[in-house]
């Protein structure tokens, strides 16, 4: 019996979820706005008119040293000191490491020695052959002798002087990659010496605008992190094949702030005024609708809206410039898009 009762408490319930669940429904539709296709919807419109760019050009781009390098040795042997660390400042010349060279000093007393003999034999051998005591041969053969010694002396001098390691311009250590007791052998960095003193600033500069760009000129660059900062850069180089993105890289050469705090790898940008004085058609952006692959505009034409495909050539800041499909005089909706729909009716405000 209880089964009973509990199987129709249950089915009363279901049947009274049921008829609210369908009365929110009827509720649900009459509240719903019924919009009407043939009522005209309010616009805000805007006329067109050809007009020249006036904006300036920005370009973003990264500084970089103009001269970098890894330093290694000329010879192999075993580090007796790196007298310089990572952010030390050095000049042209200035030790930086010192290789042990004491095997290399020993062979060249060894030489001078040789050296000293060779010159006292060569002198008595030279007054015994005046007195045809000794053959000319053997001045000659103690001659070939000293000189060959000499080159032998030079050579050492010279690997001596490679066993310290000097730097080969201005600039800062900005990598040790070594320590002492360590093992140099040529081909194997030792230390990195960057010079931010002069610096090559690369922009990647659209197809568009590179035009605006000439080799030899000189531009205004600003680094991101000092917004106040302003540099003068000579472009050096225009790249002659496109990155991603349809642009090219554009390259400058610029002469760091005095207490050099332009870093390599820091963002900055490359700024010109536009000089392009013809008259285009610019619209803005904010009135494009469609995809990005093909751009569209609402016209008003005859008290409706006509959606009209679009060719946009170029971006400028919040702008684009339309080189298809609108002309001069066009009226295109700027505001209003909420519910519009190509053929729909409207009222321009």
């Amino acid at each position: 019996m209880k089964k009973i009762i509990y199987l129709i408490l249950a089915v009363a319930i279901v049947a009274i979820v049921i008829l609210r669940l369908r009365g929110n429904k009827e509720t649900t539709i009459n509240r719903v706005y019924q919009y009407n296709k043939e009522e005209a919807i309010k616009v805000q419109a805007i006329t067109l008119q050809a007009e020249s760019i006036d904006s300036d050009i920005s370009c973003p781009g990264t500084f970089e040293p103009n001269k970098e390098t890894k330093i290694s040795s000329e010879l192999q042997g075993r580090i007796n000191s790196v007298l310089v660390d990572v952010g030390s400042t050095v000049k042209k010349g200035q030790p930086l490491i010192q290789l042990d060279n004491a095997l290399l000093k020993l062979q060249l007393q060894t030489v001078e020695i040789q050296i000293e003999g060779l010159e006292d034999d060569l002198q008595r051998y030279m007054i015994l052959a005046k007195a045809d005591a000794v053959q000319g041969i053997q001045v000659e053969k103690t001659d070939l002798a000293l000189r060959s010694a000499r080159v032998q002396k030079a050579t050492l001098l010279e690997q001596i002087r490679k066993t310290t390691i000097h730097a080969p311009f201005n600039g800062i250590v900005t990598a040790k990659l070594t320590e002492e007791g360590a093992f140099a052998a040529p081909g194997i960095p030792l230390l990195q010496i960057t010079d931010i003193s002069q610096l090559r600033f690369t922009a990647n500069v659209p197809e568009g605008e590179l035009n605006q760009f000439s080799m030899n000129e000189l531009y205004t660059l600003s680094p991101d992190v000092y917004p106040g900062t302003v540099l003068t850069g000579r472009l050096t180089m225009t790249g002659s094949k496109s990155n991603m993105g349809n642009s090219f890289p554009v390259q400058f050469t610029v002469s760091n702030t005095a207490d050099l705090k332009i870093k390599s790898g820091m963002f900055g940008k490359v700024q010109r005024k536009n000089t392009d004085s013809e008259k285009h058609l610019i619209v803005p952006a904010s009135v494009i609708v469609g995809s990005n692959i093909q751009p569209q505009v609402y016209l008003v034409k005859d008290g409706q809206a006509v959606l009209r495909d679009i060719t946009v050539s170029k971006r400028v800041e919040n702008k684009v410039i339309v080189s298809a499909g609108l002309v001069s005089g066009d009226i295109i909706v700027a505001n209003g898009f909420v519910n519009l729909f190509d053929g729909a009716n409207v009222i321009v405000n």
